[in-house]
């Protein structure tokens, strides 16, 4: 297992598209910085979709050309279609994700797009990245959404899933991520699905997760995809987010709590925790209707803790 992990910072689009408040884009902006500044590497800051759907994501063109302008960080974002990837390499960033919900009917709510036409948007998303110079790629991941099981469609067969993993790699994806969208997921199950796909697609092809905490069980879901090799997780600070289309499947793990289970169990993050909960500052400030989540903030850290790595960097 790695003694380093990624930690992918979704709270700017997966955390604020489901607040009913809309973030300025200037306290957006001092949201990521504080974030960076913290060690965060990686960091979702929004999604290209209309803002007629997501009012909340509205500045994400704006927001992507200010992340890029942060030295080293990944700026990730969220592209549903073909028009999205257009306005995002636009912008400049440096990974794309395309939304694919195994639960066909979560899909074509989700995004109004059947599993075919995902596929074709992908080959065309791909190809546009090809187009690309060389070193200005965009890196190109497919997500498959509602993988834990859909609260449409119930549990997904695994022939699905694994069937449409490979049609994601067939055109021409980076790699597929697992995304437990609705919280559905458990221990055992995480470890079963992530076994069957890297059979399928390749352990190279398969090295993150998105996780929901929705019943609890979103730490003890990361811990167990650690221990199968996955190397990259998402996680969204104080747990703001969900999926606005799966009613109650709200919850993600609550980056503060994630990484310090990581570096309490001696496992590098690159994140500096007190630097990272004096971010929710901005966020208390910004969204004060918004609860916000995390045991590890609210109970402090342990006396005596240290962060090794963190320490020997500054």
């Amino acid at each position: 297992m790695s003694s380093k992990v990624l930690i992918s910072e979704v709270g700017p689009r997966d955390g604020l598209q489901n607040c009913k408040a809309i973030m300025p884009t200037a306290e957006k902006e001092r949201w990521i910085r504080a974030l960076y500044d913290a060690g965060i590497e990686e960091i979702e800051v929004g999604s290209f979709v209309s803002p007629k759907l997501l009012p909340q994501m509205a500045d994400t063109g704006e927001i992507v050309r200010f992340a890029k302008t942060l030295p080293g960080l990944t700026v990730a974002v969220l592209v549903p279609n073909m028009k999205g990837a257009q306005l995002a390499i636009e912008a400049g960033a440096d990974k794309l994700t395309i939304p694919l919900s195994v639960s066909e009917t979560h899909s074509i709510k989700n995004i109004r797009r059947t599993h075919d036409q995902v596929i074709e948007e992908a080959q065309n998303i791909a190809a546009l990245v090809a187009e690309q110079p060389e070193g200005a790629r965009p890196h190109l991941e497919g997500s498959l959404s509602t993988a834990f099981g859909c609260t449409i469609e119930g549990a997904i067969p695994e022939a699905v899933i694994l069937k449409l993993a490979t049609r994601l790699m067939g055109a021409g994806c980076d790699e597929v991520g697992l995304s437990d969208t609705t919280g559905y997921a458990d221990p055992a199950s995480i470890r079963k699905l992530i076994r069957s796909v890297r059979a399928e697609v390749g352990s190279e092809n398969l090295t993150g997760v998105h996780l929901h905490n929705t019943r609890g069980l979103g730490l003890a879901n990361a811990l167990a995809a650690y221990e199968e090799g996955i190397t990259t997780f998402d996680a969204s600070q104080a747990g703001l987010g969900g999926c606005p289309t799966s009613p109650g499947a709200s919850g993600n793990i609550v980056t503060e709590d994630i990484v310090f289970m990581f570096e309490s169990m001696g496992i590098s993050t690159g994140v500096d925790l007190e630097a990272l909960m004096s971010c929710r500052e901005i966020l208390a400030a910004s969204l004060p209707d918004e609860e916000l989540y995390g045991f590890t903030p609210r109970a402090g850290l342990p006396l005596g803790f240290k962060q090794e790595a963190v320490a020997a960097i500054s």
